[in-house]
């Protein structure tokens, strides 16, 4: 198994439970993983500078963050850093108070059903839990849908091989373990609990494990050493009837040979006649040599060797039944003798196994994959120092191409258990491996670049397998295991709907991603042509193509064609005819929009020529007029100017809707509700009118998101008390509201705490709320901007917006900075007509 760098300078975009963010921080002492209700907290050290988390194995080790795509980016940061080749470490010291401070070690199991109440208590237990346990006795398959057994998996071990410490006995595994176990939340969202199991004997490990089946939807043995570990799986898989996966062994298999497979793609080699040498005949040799074959290599040019030489037939000295199988005809008998003309090494050994005089002896373009941990067969600055043109790939996150097992075992778990299969078989290996090959070749997003220090990994020698924190894996990888199992006749559960399914993926990782398909779904079905505004930045360019490769419909880039052009190759896109250039000062309706402005503006102290400036050198002038003149149906800005100026811009030339208001509304996501919160950036002390306004605004923007608005009107004090004169004008605004005879529920004045907690609004049986709110309208701007950045900052929530709503033509703003997530967002958003 091995680690992966967390990021300590940026946060990822989008709504990873991670909650890392585009903004730049410095690693907290708390990062909490929220997802579906359970909360795992993993108190971290106040670590500073460019250091990483290896989270896989939560071991935190305080690496630099050298995640580069090259050697001059790594040469950059040493230069930069004074960290010339050598890993930071910590103290003893400092990883004992990790995993004991505040409650010890890195789990916690949290309800995910209310507790609050004796009727809570009576539905979760008794007597109400005697239902769920008949229906369960009449039909066993009713396990999956009344109780955890379809989400959770088992991270098993018996502590004989953990890590590369040896055989340190079972309880001295459970920290590693419960780290494999918060893994499983964090990327895949499937609920885990670790078991320590002290028993040597295959036969006392298997007894023990074999009946645990009823408790869990799969099993995942950890840190067993091999031989046994072959044994105890195989009769395992035999005994019982959900997956049974031993991550040592085929985590690394499938990661390894996703990479592999784009070696070859590369270097132009036939996988059917390419030659390959394994070193080391353990678990993880094995299973990398037994997915080889099936991927297509050719036995007879497979070689594997030992601490004794080559596996060869006839060999009697240090042999198994599993080595047995691997056995060649071959006049080779060490390892440097097998590896003369070899294409690819696949070393999973022990440090310096491969010395620079047996890479000159490969052939061609040699493939290595060195991924002895924590120190590979050979560092990457001795291999490229022996020869320029080999490709190398390592267990290590200070180097690129890791080997990284955290790209498998939780999607491969999250589709074999979405299909509730019966095991994990070869097809399902090769579908996870294939995906990763192919996902690896795509463009990457803006989430993996901020992994990178911001330096974007592109498909190459330095990139042949995705990056840990590709949000994409999620929808990638767990559909081709499904399929797979399904075609394969494994699988208990068919899924139907695999585009439904993909959806409901990414919402686990995303939250913005569930409400985001339906908006998605309705821009498809009627494309729209939307103007970027900042058209010569590349996350821009990466948000055009995105949304034309989405089938949203048309991009148009404002810019200068050189420069767009230019930025383009340098980021290796090439922009298809569906993404047009305009360069506002060459445009043939140049002269229309600056009329247009000068008619609107003459009359506010600009003259024709100002007008003319504008429209030729600013690009939010330029686009908006292309909206406001039926040139484009859409538009979005935001990403180089402040938010506030480029709203200036837009209603330069853009008006109100007649009879609407023009707001800011935020949508909030947490907790399992998405709620919106009004006004956020535009009416900074309301009246009451213009609270009513708000409102009303502010509903219709739930209603187009497919929510039926519950509003609360929300002050320091809920139904006067205590007085003041802030209340007042909350109070009045209801009033208005009543004169106005609204179609939706509306309610106030209220604090935020009654309008969202159902039994604190049940003290006031005269609200008119039928339920809790899911539209909140605030007294005053700054408090929604506020309250809003706290509870994305603090709470865990996921914020999108400010969304601009009540303009005549569809606009939106994003942040300063966004990522291209953010701006396909907010370009879908405007296509969509979130404003109205």
């Amino acid at each position: 198994m091995i680690g992966i760098g967390a990021p300590s300078r940026r946060r990822q975009a989008g709504a990873l439970p991670l909650q890392m963010r585009s903004r730049r921080f410095a690693l907290s002492s708390l990062w909490r993983y929220r997802l579906s209700g359970a909360v795992v907290s993993l108190a971290l050290p106040s670590l500073t500078g460019k250091a990483l988390v290896d989270a896989t194995m939560l071991r935190l080790w305080s690496l630099r963050c050298v995640a580069t795509t090259n050697g001059a980016e790594m040469a950059d940061y040493r230069a930069e850093t004074g960290a010339e080749g050598e890993r930071a470490t910590i103290s003893d010291k400092e990883a004992l108070l990790f995993h004991s401070r505040g409650r010890p070690g890195k789990l916690a199991v949290v309800a995910s059903k209310p507790m609050a109440t004796q009727r809570d208590l009576s539905l979760a237990y008794s007597p109400g839990v005697a239902a769920p346990v008949l229906a369960i006795a009449k039909d066993p398959s009713a396990a999956f849908d009344y109780t955890t057994r379809g989400n959770m998996v088992a991270v098993i071990t018996n502590g004989t091989a953990i890590l590369g410490l040896g055989d340190l006995g079972a309880l001295a595994a459970k920290p590693v373990m419960e780290g494999k176990a918060a893994l499983f939340k964090r990327f895949a969202d499937i609920d885990s609990i670790d078991l320590e199991i002290d028993a040597k004997d295959v036969d006392a490990f298997v007894n023990a494990v074999r009946y645990l089946g009823p408790s869990f939807g799969g099993i995942n043995l950890e840190d067993i050493k091999a031989p046994e570990c072959f044994v105890i799986e195989e009769r395992l898989r035999d005994l019982m009837d959900i997956p049974v996966f031993h991550d040592d062994q085929h985590g690394t298999a499938i990661i390894s040979s996703a990479g592999l497979i784009n070696a070859l793609l590369l270097t132009g080699r036939d996988i059917g006649n390419a030659k390959l040498v394994c070193n080391g005949a353990g678990a993880a040799g094995i299973a990398c040599l037994d997915l080889a074959k099936a991927l297509g290599f050719d036995p007879r040019n497979v070689i594997l060797c030992d601490t004794k030489g080559v596996v060869y037939r006839g060999r009697q000295e240090g042999m198994n039944q599993w080595k047995s199988a691997h056995a060649v005809d071959t006049k080779a008998r060490t390892l440097a003798e097998a590896l003369e003309g070899a294409d690819i090494f696949y070393g999973l050994s022990v440090k310096g196994a491969l010395t620079p005089k047996m890479l000159l002896g490969m052939a061609d373009d040699p493939i290595v994959f060195a991924l002895a941990n924590p120190d590979p067969e050979i560092t990457p600055e001795e291999a490229h120092a022996a020869r320029a043109d080999v490709i190398i790939a390592t267990g290590r996150s200070d180097y690129p191409n890791q080997v990284n097992n955290v790209l498998g075992f939780p999607y491969i778990f999250r589709g074999a258990l979405d299909v509730r299969a019966r095991t994990i078989n070869m097809e399902m290996k090769i579908a996870a491996t294939q995906a990763l090959a192919e996902l690896a070749r795509e463009d990457v997003p803006d989430e993996v670049a901020n992994a990178y220090r911001g330096a974007r990994p592109r498909f190459g020698r330095d990139y042949l397998i995705p990056a840990p924190f590709d949000p994409r894996l999620i929808s990638v990888i767990p559909p081709a295991v499904a399929l797979a199992a399904m075609d394969s006749g494994v699988a208990r559960r068919p899924i139907v709907d695999m585009k439904a399914y993909r959806a409901e993926l990414s919402a686990r990782r995303d939250p913005i991603a569930g409400l985001m398909q339906i908006i998605h779904e309705r821009v498809r079905r009627d494309p729209k042509r939307v103007v970027f505004a900042e058209g010569e930045e590349e996350q821009v360019i990466r948000a055009a193509l995105a949304f034309v490769h989405q089938g949203f419909g048309r991009a148009v880039l404002v810019g200068r064609e050189d420069r767009v052009q230019e930025a383009a190759a340098n980021a290796g896109l090439e922009l298809p005819p569906e993404i047009e250039i305009h360069n506002a000062k060459l445009s043939l309706r140049n002269a229309v929009y600056a009329q247009f402005l000068f008619e609107r503006l003459q009359r506010k102290g600009l003259l024709m020529r100002d007008c003319q400036r504008l429209i030729n050198q600013d690009r939010n002038h330029f686009a908006a007029a292309m909206v406001a003149q039926g040139d484009a149906d859409a538009m979005v800005t935001g990403v180089t100017r402040n938010f506030s100026h480029a709203l200036e811009d837009v209603r330069r030339v853009i008006d109100h809707k007649p009879g609407h208001r023009v707001i800011g509304a935020s949508l909030i996501l947490a907790a399992g509700r998405v709620v919106v919160v009004a006004d956020t950036a535009i009416t900074e002390m309301p009246d009451a009118e213009e609270l009513a306004d708000i409102a009303i605004e502010a509903a219709g923007v739930a209603r187009r998101i497919g929510i039926e608005p519950r509003v609360a009107m929300l002050a320091f004090s809920t139904f006067g008390y205590p007085p003041g004169e802030r209340t007042a004008r909350v109070h009045q605004a209801v009033k208005v509201l009543d004169r106005r005879r609204v179609d939706f529920e509306y309610e106030g004045e209220m604090g935020a705490d009654i309008a969202l907690n159902r039994e604190l609004m049940s003290a006031y049986p005269f609200s008119r709320l039928s339920d809790t709110a899911n539209v909140l309208v605030m007294p005053a701007f700054h408090s929604a901007a506020i309250s809003t950045k706290m509870l994305q900052e603090l709470g865990g929530a996921t914020v999108l917006g400010p969304l601009i709503v009540g303009l005549d033509k569809p606009i939106q703003i994003v942040q300063l900075g966004a990522t291209d997530t953010e701006i396909v967002n907010m370009a879908a958003l405007a296509a969509f007509g979130v404003g109205g």
